[in-house]
């Protein structure tokens, strides 16, 4: 290797770690060759190269290159080094100009990019090349990138260059291209087998001298690519051209082993030929061009599209010879699109109209007018690809029999069935051929009777092989050959020669530079001038072919538009027009000389309110209509028609002059009239006038299931409907109807935007109460929640547990699913907030009237249950039917209606002892029993599910708690287990005590469990008696039983007493979590008759929960971080820290000892209730920082209706509690939140307020959170969404906010979840990355999408393939969903990583965990195989 002057003013050798480092580059250099040569190393100057000698360096062992553009000193201002072995070892020449390329040059050189068409190669001095992909060498079908990488060393050849525009064009074959020696070469025919089908190519073996490879692109396997216009709807029975292009269909019936006899080879690459079995380049081989010097002027040739351009378009030949069209040269009408008129693969005709050979530029027009055909090729190829599918077809659906094509031959006469009369025409069936089908349409019927199974003989006019259809004529005409008739096909015209005994001629239509354009119509019977092509034969699958003299004819000439001006037809003339076409909204018309309008279904009777008003016309009849609007240019061109007609009796009859379109005049409440032109799931979608549309919702249009079900049926495309305009938007001209009159009146009613404004106050004033309207269910809500119930596009309504169904119904959900439609009756409509709208529902068939004439008729002796609407309709021993709503330990509520629910006592729940609550009331049971208690005033009810008499006899109680002496031992039966003791049933009583754990034995009891169950027989001693509190306490203890004066236990005969124990065992709920309910609880039994604690036990409603009664610690619960670290499972164990096991057990040791204080304040209220507000004082004064006990007084006064008072008690906790005690004054802060939300005037703004105020005292963070929190419970919704915008904006790098945001959106059904995913993840730290979108993965799997939670693992995967964790996680997700095939592939992908051994073991132990919760041994064993084979692997 040696550098020459033009490249280095500079050659230093450097002897680094016994290598030498040559640097070769500028003088400039010399400071950064010091600086590497500094301790010890020796600098030596090898020279300067001067004049034409060079330095030799092939000794280095390395080299580098500096940049000859970069000036300067290094490192700043030098930009390229390369370390090249490769390139110093080369021994070729050295390309360091554009001057140097020339032609033939081998050198080395390295690849920078790399692009689907080639690859772009650097040489020294910034100089690079291109070498396109036919010069890479590739095999058929291969990939680039399967051969080459950015930054390999090649070996390649210049082609070509051009210094002057820096240009160099690279081949990495070594051999020239040459053709005249070669065994193959462009512009060849040859033959070939086809190996393999891929999705971009077809891949041949070419029979051949040799052995070659050939490739056919999907565009060259047809001239008929398929591109063609629209296709009419009522005529696609008819076409004989598939909705498919023949080049598709071809490729998708080859196979390989198919056999092409004749291939042009349009191009040569290495030992692969590109080929194309385009019958127009194949038969006009001999006059394609290969070189420019074979192009003359004015020739027209064949061509194929490779490129399209703003400014033209590039047509190729063979090999590389390329000619452009210019835009204006490219179609007749300039305004065209010529993306619109041509593609890429198209089969065109060329006239050449310049050739420069000096450089090598031909021009080219693609004018239909000068490049029309003159030959019948363009049909002749369809009819003969036609012909191979139909064959490639049959043989790959197994029947290869065809011959059932030789009985229709065209022109002859057939025998069939009428099978089906349609709109558009006739189809007939044959006796020989089930899978044959024929088509007579209208025109062809000559107005001849047919009936359904009638046997008609007809003359056969066309046959598509591929649709195996038959076109068939009825008309004597053609039947007994005596009479001139044409008939149209979308592909071709089927043309009849008078002259020849009605012979049948085939003519096409389009060209081939005209296929995407719209053909010139003809109407059936029109007399047309052509000229015979090809005689019937093989080659023209016989038939006679001809060319109709129209091809040749532009679109629109000059002279047709000056004979448009120059028409006598303006507005508000009547004219003779023929009817060309029927469709379901309009007639197509055909008048003049070749003018077209149409007639908009509102224009065919003076009234929209008549059902298909084009019933009565006929194809070609001919009508009087009066012109009422003419189109512009640009619009007439699009629709295909420039005149707009009518037919009304009103216009025919009415004067010249035509009235201007009214301006848009509707208004709400209207009745309006219009014809459907489109219609979904959704929405039909009505035209009332030619310029007004409407909207009517699904739900809109009945209130009947039936009618709804039936939503598309009965909007068919055509229908006409009449409805009440609910909104309109002028701007747009669009209105929405409903089906039912409006009730209020319309200039009060709401106007807004159109129907694209669907907020709840400008759709529900046409909703009131008492409507019956149609509804859908959206969601079936737990327990007895009811039915969540869509009535509107964005509206919904909530139907009640107790609406669901008639009373005495046991499971009213039954028969009920999402997606089922309703009907439905308003009960209640109610605002809250700003207006956001609630909305009552009832979908039962008994009327109000009824249900309170009912209630009016029962007295104390009726003992018939029923549902009660209002609280003011119980009385007490009134009889009523209720579905349990939650279950307690204390006893359970029940719901009688939506407004009225109530509490039953465990000691009325039954008879009998109840061994389990959950099993014997389950949420959602029907229940029957009878109230004891009524209260209107704090609306609390109290009823029995008991049968006996005695129920509600509180003197018989106090007599046999009475009865009872300290020191009697009785006997009885342990009722229930708790941990701090043992509740006892008195044999023959009704009364309850307890036995604490330390009464039970004389040793210590640390398992109460394991010594008694519900249900033993035990014998006890009284030891105290509390008749003011109705409390017994007991005593176990051998000691007691062996000292007792007396060997008698105490029994009480059945005398009617009655259960009143646990009734102050229901106490307060913990509020900070389910653990502490039942933890360390000292419940003692015996109930307050009186009522005074009846709001105690309103706090265990969970029914309608109180303004206060919140969690109190639920101001952050959403903790992401637990749901991903529990379904880690072990995997998350790898590698953990003692630190993190310390922080862990602690953190949890400070809640366990929370939720201790707090149970023990639970406790201290349990023991001695507060009754006034002087017992609550002296209970905050003993406790001043217990939030629970302030929140509590709160809840007492407001039981009081007491508003202010419990604000200033709010006011007095904030200002008591000590600063330090952060979360107990924020809990009085979300009680704060709660109160004025419910109580506040307005709600928003008063808590607005008190959240401006907390975030002063509070760690906003937690007090957003808090607010949130309420939001989502009370159903704020808008305001739930306003609000964590502002907490993703101020706490963008909290992670646990962009969550809640994401579990928003997806609960709301909301889009716009991944582009609050990017915002997240560039808001957030680099660190929180991964814990973020693994949690973004669950929701999604949980609440929205799972492929995109599929997509978001498969992500994290790609980047961090051996985090076992994730594995777990994604594995768990798919788990859950239960889909057993796509779980295998997951774990077989997990248990295929190279992980450690334990990582390993994990992962094969869920995979056979997994095999074992479906039982499937099989697998279990496949399982273990292969956890074996990793284990015999590892240690190998």
């Amino acid at each position: 290797m040696s550098v020459s002057r033009d490249e280095v003013d500079l050659v230093c050798v450097l002897p680094v770690l016994e290598k030498n480092i040559v640097i070769v580059g500028k003088l400039q250099l010399v400071p950064f060759a010091q600086d590497l040569c500094k301790n010890g190393m020796d600098f030596l100057r090898k020279g300067v190269a001067t004049g034409n000698s060079s330095t030799d360096v092939r000794g280095a062992d390395v080299v580098l290159l500096a940049s000859l553009e970069a000036d300067g000193i290094f490192p700043s201002l030098i930009t390229n080094w390369h370390l090249r072995k490769l390139l110093v070892k080369s021994k070729l020449e050295i390309l360091g100009s554009y001057a140097d390329a020339t032609e033939g040059l081998t050198t080395h050189g390295w690849i920078t990019k790399i692009e689907n068409h080639g690859c772009f190669v650097r040489f020294y001095n910034g100089v690079q090349g291109f070498a396109p992909r036919s010069e890479l060498g590739l095999d058929p079908g291969c990939e680039i990138s399967s051969m080459y990488h950015v930054e390999q060393v090649v070996k390649c050849r210049v082609t070509s260059s051009n210094p002057t525009s820096r240009r160099i064009n690279l081949s990495f074959t070594t051999s020239s291209r040459v053709f005249s020696n070669e065994l193959v070469k462009p512009g060849n025919v040859v033959s070939g087998v086809v190996e393999r089908v891929t999705p971009d190519a077809i891949i041949l073996d070419v029979t051949a001298q040799g052995h070659f490879k050939g490739t056919i692109s999907p565009q060259h396997l047809a001239d008929h690519s398929g591109e063609d216009h629209p296709l009419n709807p009522s005529q696609l029975i008819l076409l004989f051209l598939p909705l498919e292009g023949h080049a598709e269909l071809m490729k998708s019936a080859l196979r390989p082993g198919y056999e092409f006899d004749q291939l042009l080879v349009l191009d040569v690459e290495g030992s692969n030929l590109i080929l194309s079995a385009k019958h127009s380049l194949v038969t006009s081989a001999q006059q394609l061009p290969l070189d420019v010097n074979q192009v003359h002027l004015n020739s027209v040739l064949h061509g194929y599209i490779c490129n399209i351009i703003e400014s033209g378009i590039f047509i190729r030949y063979l090999g590389r010879l390329t000619g452009f069209s210019p835009r204006n040269k490219a179609t007749d009408d300039r305004r065209s699109s010529l993306s619109e008129v041509y593609h890429i693969g198209q089969s065109v005709r060329t006239n050449i109209i310049d050739v420069s050979r000096e450089t090598s530029r031909i021009t080219v027009s693609l004018k239909q007018s000068i490049c029309c055909s003159t030959d019948a090729s363009f049909i002749q190829e369809y009819f003969l690809v036609e012909e191979k599918i139909a064959k490639l077809q049959s043989v790959d659906s197994g029947s290869s029999d065809l011959r059932w094509v030789e009985q229709f031959n065209v022109g002859s006469t057939v025998k069939g069935k009428v099978h089906e009369i349609k709109e558009f025409g006739v189809v007939v069936n044959f006796q020989k051929y089930d899978d044959v089908f024929g088509f007579i349409s209208h025109y062809q019927l000559s107005g001849l009777p047919v009936e359904t199974g009638s046997s008609i003989r007809t003359a056969v006019l066309d046959v598509s092989r591929i649709e195996r259809l038959v076109d068939l004529s009825l008309k004597p005409a053609f039947v007994n050959k005596s009479k001139k008739e044409t008939t149209n096909s979308q592909a071709q015209k089927v043309v009849s020669l008078p002259s020849y005994n009605n012979t049948l001629g085939y003519a096409s239509r389009a060209d081939y530079n005209t296929q995407n354009l719209l053909p010139k119509s003809f109407t059936n019977g029109e007399s047309v001038i052509a000229t015979v092509m090809a005689l019937p034969s093989p080659s023209t699958s016989g038939r006679l072919l001809l060319l109709l003299k129209s091809i040749s004819e532009a679109i629109e000439t000059s002279n047709s538009k000056r004979a448009k001006r120059k028409s006598g037809y303006n507005v508000g003339s009547l004219v003779q027009a023929e009817i060309t076409e029927i469709r379901p909204l309009e007639l197509r018309l055909k008048f003049g000389s070749s003018f077209h309008g149409r007639v908009h279904i509102t224009e065919a009777s003076d009234d929209n309110y008549a059902e298909a008003p084009f019933s009565n016309f006929k194809f070609g009849q001919t009508l009087t209509a009066r012109i009422i609007s003419k189109l512009n240019m640009s619009e007439s061109v699009k629709r295909g028609y420039q005149w707009e007609l009518s037919i009304k009796p009103s216009t025919l009859t009415g004067s010249d002059e035509i009235e201007p379109v009214k301006k848009f005049s509707y208004s709400t409440g209207q009745l309006v009239s219009g014809f459907v032109y489109k219609v979904d799931k959704e929405w039909a979608w009505l035209t009332i006038s030619r310029d007004v549309k409407a909207q009517l919702y699904i739900l809109n249009s009945s209130s009947e299931p039936s009618e709804l079900d039936e939503f598309q049926e009965r909007f068919s495309v055509g229908r006409a409907f009449s409805g009440y305009v609910l909104r309109f938007n002028k701007e747009k001209k669009l209105v929405r109807l409903i089906s039912q009159p409006l009730l209020v009146d319309p200039e009060t009613a709401c106007q807004g935007d159109g129907p694209t404004d669907h907020s709840s106050e400008s759709v529900a004033f046409h909703i009131h109460e008492g409507s019956v309207l149609g509804g859908r269910i959206s969601k079936i809500l737990p327990g007895v929640g009811g039915l969540l119930v869509q009535i509107d596009p964005h509206l919904y309504g909530k139907v009640h547990f107790t609406e669901l169904t008639d009373p005495g119904v046991a499971d009213p959900l039954s028969g009920y699913h999402e997606g089922q439609f309703v009907k439905c009756k308003v009960l209640e409509i109610a605002q809250s907030g700003k207006g956001t709208v609630h909305i009552d529902l009832s979908l039962r068939s008994i009327s109000h009237r009824t249900q309170k004439e009912k209630l009016s008729a029962l007295n104390d002796t009726v003992n018939f249950p029923v549902l009660v609407e209002k609280i003011e309709d119980l009385h007490p021993k009134m009889m009523v039917q209720a579905y349990v709503k939650n279950v307690t330990p204390k006893g359970c509520f029940v719901t009688l209606s939506r407004k009225v629910d109530a509490k039953v006592l465990l000691s009325n729940l039954s008879d009998g002892y109840v061994e389990n609550l959950e099993k014997e009331f389950p949420v959602g049971k029907l229940v029957i029993g009878r109230v004891v208690s009524v209260e209107p005033l704090s609306k609390r009810v109290e009823i029995t599910l008991r049968t006996s008499s005695a129920v509600g006899a509180p003197k018989s109680d106090k007599d046999a708690l009475s009865n009872l002496t300290v020191g009697d031992v009785i006997s009885g039966r342990v009722k229930r287990v708790e941990p701090y003791g043992l509740f006892i049933t008195v044999d023959h009583t009704n009364l309850v005590g307890l036995c604490h754990v330390s009464e039970i034995s004389d040793d210590r009891v640390d398992n109460i469990d394991s010594r008694h169950k519900a249900g033993d027989r035990v014998t006890a001693k009284i030891l105290k008696v509390d008749k003011e509190r109705h409390r017994i306490s007991l005593g176990m203890k051998n000691s007691y039983i062996n000292d007792a004066t007396s060997g008698e236990t105490y029994t009480r005969p059945s005398s009617g007493y009655v259960v009143n124990g646990d009734a102050l065992s229901i106490g307060l709920e913990s509020t900070s979590s389910p653990e502490s309910s039942s933890q360390g609880r000292e419940d003692l039994d015996g109930e307050s008759v009186d009522g005074k604690d009846l709001f105690l036990a309103e706090v265990e409603s969970r029914a309608s929960i109180p303004p206060l009664e919140v969690p109190l610690d639920d101001t952050e619960n959403l903790d992401m971080g637990d749901v991903f670290n529990q379904n880690s499972g072990d995997a998350t164990n790898f590698g953990t820290s003692d630190d993190k096991n310390q922080k862990h057990v602690a953190k949890k040791a400070k809640r366990l000892r929370e939720q201790e204080i707090r149970a023990a304040e639970e406790r201290l209220l349990e023991k001695d209730i507060p009754r006034d507000e002087d017992e609550f004082e002296k209970l905050v004064r003993s406790s001043p920082n217990s939030s629970f006990v302030w929140i509590k007084y709160m809840a007492f006064v407001l039981s009081l209706a007491d508003v202010e008072k419990a604000r200033s008690i709010a006011e007095r906790a904030l200002r008591t509690i000590n600063v330090r005690e952060e979360l107990e004054k924020l809990n009085v802060w979300v009680a704060y939140f709660n109160l004025e939300n419910e109580y506040g005037n307005p709600p928003e703004e008063a808590v607005a307020k008190v959240f401006q105020r907390a975030l002063q005292y509070c760690d906003p963070k937690k007090v957003h959170f808090a607010l949130l929190g309420m939001y989502e419970r009370t159903e704020q919704h808008k305001l739930t969404d306003e609000l964590l915008n502002k907490m993703v904006k101020k706490f963008k790098h909290s992670c646990k906010v962009w969550l809640r945001r994401i579990q928003w959106l997806l609960k709301q059904n909301q889009d716009g979840v991944q582009s609050v995913v990017n915002r997240a993840l560039l808001s957030l730290p680099a660190h929180k990355h991964i814990n973020f979108i693994t949690q973004t993965a669950i929701l999604e799997f949980k609440c929205g999408v799972p492929d995109r939670g599929r997509s978001l693992f498969e992500k994290m995967l790609r980047e961090y393939p051996k985090r076992t964790d994730l594995w777990s996680v994604y594995l768990d997700q798919e788990i859950r969903l239960g889909d057993a095939d796509v779980i295998r592939a997951l774990f077989e992908r997990a248990i295929t990583l190279s992980l450690p051994p334990k990582k390993m073991k994990f992962l094969f132990k869920k995979y056979l965990e997994y095999e074992k919760t479906l039982g499937d041994d099989e697998r279990m064993e496949a399982v273990k195989r292969k956890a074996m084979e990793y284990v015999e692997s590892s240690l190998a």
